[in-house]
């Protein structure tokens, strides 16, 4: 069992079901009506108030990692373990909408000194949509990294193949080289890649007898991470169960970091479904 804390939001609907929380915003579980848990936490994960577990599709903003100058904390930005207000929830026949907001008002950096209003909705239904919008109400216009950073529940990491990748250049961050994807992409170690593709992935799972099937709109890259055994040991919220997903974010960082304009809004979306293998 998850211990999600005492603001978490639990949908339970004919077609599907799923805990969001207030901290982070975090979809820390969905699994669609007749499937396996498609997003993955951790057996027994406790989320203590400000954590930022390895889990669910955390919020990467207003930096991806330690940002594009190497030295930001903390890692993935400042709204990730920051607990954000619940605008807004819609019950449908078709499934559970939740708006998060959170603002400058709320949370704010000396890395990030600007004035912004940033809105999650996210839609919970026999598909999984996020819909990340960054309104700047600075006065002036700003610069950012963002990232949905979706852990993805698989039957053996070791065992996935990933299609949608083949020709895309990438940043390889455990060695520092850029280089070029030929073929799918078959996971055999530590990976920690960041893809220059807008195009859908799939997720072939052999254990699990399904194809998660990823898309995204207004987002330059796939980031795909998995830490495997001997970085995993490191993470108190992972541990053994490592071999349980693979991280297919969508992301628009390093070069392909974003520019807000005065009053102007920006809108990263991220869609995740299920399909037969």
């Amino acid at each position: 069992m998850i211990d999600a804390g005492p603001t978490a939001h639990v949908a339970t609907h004919p077609r599907c079901s799923a805990t969001v929380l207030d901290q982070g915003a975090l979809v820390l579980q969905w699994t669609p009506t007749g499937s396996d848990p498609v997003v993955f936490a951790a057996p027994g994960l406790r989320v203590p108030p400000g954590a930022a577990p390895h889990a669910g599709i955390p919020v990467c903003w207003p930096w991806f990692g330690p940002g594009r100058s190497g030295d930001l904390s903390p890692q993935h930005g400042i709204v990730r373990g920051a607990r954000w207000e619940l605008v807004d929830r819609d019950d449908t026949d078709d499934g559970v909408t939740l708006h998060h907001r959170i603002t400058s008002d709320d949370v704010s950096s000396r890395h990030f000194p600007h004035r912004f209003v940033l809105d999650l909705r996210t839609r919970l239904g026999s598909t999984l949509e996020l819909e990340l919008t960054t309104t700047n109400t600075d006065g002036g216009p700003f610069d950012l990294e963002e990232a949905l950073h979706a852990y993805l529940a698989v039957g053996d990491v070791r065992q996935v193949r990933l299609d949608g990748l083949d020709g895309a250049e990438y940043h390889d961050k455990t060695t520092g080289r850029d280089e070029r994807q030929e073929g799918l992409l078959e996971p055999a170690g530590h990976i920690d890649r960041v893809y220059r593709s807008d195009g859908p992935v799939t997720v072939v799972d052999p254990v699990l007898g399904r194809r998660l099937r990823v898309t995204t709109d207004g987002a330059a890259n796939r980031v795909v991470w998995n830490p495997w055994a001997e970085t995993a040991h490191g993470l108190d919220d992972v541990g053994d169960a490592w071999p349980s997903f693979v991280c297919v974010e969508g992301a628009n960082a390093l070069q392909d970091a974003v520019t807000v304009g005065v009053g102007e809004s920006r809108t990263l979306r991220y869609r995740v479904e299920v399909l037969d293998l």
